[in-house]
């Protein structure tokens, strides 16, 4: 059994992440959906600003790793049917706490990381307001889920993927750190590197 949580700054590639687990047919836990699950149940549409409002509100009164806590039975319904389950979406340091104390050894956290103006252009090439209030718009982003504690999850990590090189690179690096774990991630060669 492992399970691996997936923690970076919004479009660091968390989602292309998942993407690949279930290439692997891994199942994924997207803790954004315990997010929106709730917003459905309060009769919120789902945005972007009634997402972040739901999280600040269960994190107030839940607790910094309630919606951790929430994904927990879910996150172990999945590993009945699978040895690996990917944790998409850990905003701070009380969620990964909480999946250390659950799941102990068998619980490895992977950082993705990305510079802030790269992370720009990718959401802005998936579709979203590619005027300046989108770099405004990222930034205030930024700042909600650094005030998660996401900075400190990161930190946490057990093992750091740059996402800056090409998409099947990184790929590559998932699917490795999914089917192999971490040990093996660790020798696969960084394409950045200067070959000269």
């Amino acid at each position: 059994m492992r399970v691996i949580g997936i923690v970076g700054l919004p479009g660091s590639g968390k989602s292309e992440a998942a993407t690949v687990a279930k290439e692997l047919e891994i199942p994924v836990l997207t803790m954004g959906d315990v997010i929106r699950a709730e917003c459905r149940e309060r009769g919120l549409d789902i945005t972007e600003d009634n997402m972040g409002l739901v999280a600040t509100d269960l994190r107030e009164h839940g607790g910094l790793a309630a919606v951790a806590d929430r994904s927990l039975p879910l996150i172990e319904a999945r590993l009945e049917d699978s040895d690996v389950v990917l944790v998409d979406g850990i905003r701070g340091a009380a969620e990964v706490e909480r999946f250390e104390e659950a799941f102990g050894d068998e619980f490895v956290l992977a950082s993705i990381e990305v510079p802030f103006e790269t992370r720009l252009a990718r959401i802005r090439d998936r579709g979203r307001d590619p005027t300046a209030e989108a770099k405004a718009d990222l930034r205030e982003r930024d700042e909600r889920e650094l005030g998660y504690g996401m900075g400190e999850a990161m930190e946490l990590a057990d093992v750091v993927i740059e996402n800056t090189t090409s998409l099947t690179a990184f790929h590559e690096s998932i699917r490795t750190l999914l089917e192999d774990g971490i040990d093996a991630l660790e020798t696969v060669p960084d394409e950045s590197e200067d070959t000269e």
